[in-house]
């Protein structure tokens, strides 16, 4: 058990932040799914916006710290195949 009141802070906000962390990873799972379901399907405007969708959640997600900046920076090099497809 924590000791001091920094260290009982600390416990609250890790809790509370691995919460947070765990929606925002499984969000992004499921908005991954829907991208890589529409790039099968072979439908050009479901995949740019699901594609758009996931990409602006990928960014959120590095902005707070859940994801890793060269990890967003790869999906987002894979997803411009799709997304930017003529």
């Amino acid at each position: 058990m924590a000791n001091t009141q920094s260290a009982i802070k600390a416990a609250r906000k890790a809790g509370r932040l691995a919460l947070r962390n765990k929606s925002t990873r499984t969000r992004l799972k499921g908005l991954h799914k829907s991208f890589e379901a529409a790039i099968k399907a072979g439908d050009a405007k479901l995949t740019k916006a699901a594609g758009i969708a996931y990409l602006s959640e990928m960014d959120k997600a590095v902005k707070s710290g859940v994801v890793h900046r060269n990890a967003v920076s790869r999906a987002k090099s894979h997803a411009a195949k799709y997304v930017l497809a003529k």
